[in-house]
């Protein structure tokens, strides 16, 4: 069986790889890609595998995205990170859908029924509805925001939901996102990368070192040179500053934050 994974989460990745080596099958790997760019680029000039794991959520937009460019030759098995409702709905479309984090045993499922679809294929394709997703996806107001990310504790792969999300902090080389609760965990984006991930009317980019959420916002407060001081929470020890250039647009955001919250 050859296989390819476009997921934007590293760790996603490499969870997927464990468990397909896990499940006894017998594979070959031929991609690991991150964008719906790439994703068009590699199967337009690469003969089409067996099988695509593929997250609903990219870098760069939706998966769904690269079924307008390529007439995609594969089975598809999607990953996403929704609730159980939203893949009841999307299992009636009769396609395979693995909740993040993957667990070995709906891996090994999903592989079972793949297996015994193969027989009935037509053309080596699986009968994907696109419009039926994305109109699902638009009912959930997903957008192309991410809602989850996946974060690695010691040999497990956690999911947490952006809402649990107050900021993202740069240290040197080290992306954390800290929780409301004061937790940390390490993920494997840049902020330039996260700005394009996060709903910009939930987030802003204060700096080369934070990107915040409104609730994380204790106090603002007018500093030197027409500078912003900002006090979080949870708190940080290194002060936090909006620049002369940034304050204006800050100050309309919150101000948009607050009028759609009223």
């Amino acid at each position: 069986m050859k296989i390819v994974i476009i997921e934007d989460e590293p760790y996603a990745q490499q969870e997927l790889l464990r468990l397909m080596e896990r499940s006894g099958q017998e594979f070959e790997c031929l991609a690991r890609i991150d964008s719906v760019e790439e994703s068009i680029e590699w199967f337009a000039n690469n003969p089409h595998p067996d099988l695509v794991f593929l997250d609903i959520q990219l870098a760069d937009g939706l998966s769904f995205d690269i079924f307008s460019k390529i007439d995609l030759r594969s089975a598809v098995i999607f990953t996403t990170a929704y609730d159980e409702y939203a893949i009841k709905a999307f299992e009636l479309n009769s396609i395979d859908y693995l909740l993040k984090p993957v667990k070995a045993e709906a891996l090994d499922s999903a592989l079972n029924k793949f297996n015994k679809m193969k027989k009935n294929m037509w053309g080596g394709q699986t009968a994907i509805n696109e419009g039926h997703l994305k109109q699902l996806l638009q009912q959930m107001g997903s957008g192309n925001y991410k809602n989850r990310f996946l974060v690695k504790l010691g040999d497990q792969i956690k999911s947490i939901d952006v809402g649990r999300a107050a900021y993202f902090k740069a240290d040197d080389n080290i992306v954390f996102l800290v929780t409301k609760d004061g937790h940390k965990y390490i993920i494997e984006h840049t902020l330039e990368q996260l700005e394009g991930m996060l709903d910009p009317r939930s987030f802003f980019r204060l700096n080369r070192t934070f990107i915040v959420t409104f609730s994380a916002i204790k106090k603002t407060s007018k500093y030197f040179n027409s500078r912003l001081l900002i006090e979080l929470e949870p708190a940080e020890e290194e002060q936090v500053l909006v620049s002369r250039a940034r304050a204006k647009d800050f100050l309309e955001w919150l101000h948009q934050y607050n009028g759609r919250n009223n």
